[in-house]
């Protein structure tokens, strides 16, 4: 007979989930198929934004042409390159600190053409 007084509080039978397609995250179909975001226009625009933030500048790369596994190693060397930390959001890599110079150079290197955005 079952017990009926008996509460599950926690369980970790299946480990985390994925938000959309409620799989475990290791056997996840929806990130491993994931498109290549749109190309746009084709240029990458490298700015500089401090909205919600306290203050802190960050420098915002958007608009590269590369699959997401591909913006993550991107994003990866990038940060290293400027000794800073940084991550990925949404396909817009964000590197703590100024450094829109030195990235520019290093994206037009790379043979896209680039932009500074904002002022």
């Amino acid at each position: 007979m079952k017990n009926t007084n008996s509460r599950l509080a926690y369980s970790c039978e299946s480990g985390r989930n994925c938000p959309k397609c409620k799989k475990p995250i290791t056997g996840c179909a929806c990130r491993k198929s994931a498109a290549p975001p749109a190309s746009g226009d084709g240029v990458v625009r490298v700015g500089r934004e401090t909205k919600g933030r306290k203050g802190k500048g960050m420098t915002l790369i958007t608009g590269v042409p590369l699959p997401t596994n591909e913006l993550k190693k991107l994003a990866k060397e990038l940060k290293q390159k400027c000794g800073t930390g940084g991550t990925l959001k949404d396909g817009v890599i964000e590197i703590q600190g100024d450094h829109r110079d030195a990235l520019v150079e290093m994206l037009k290197a790379r043979g896209w053409t680039v932009k500074r955005s904002g002022g």
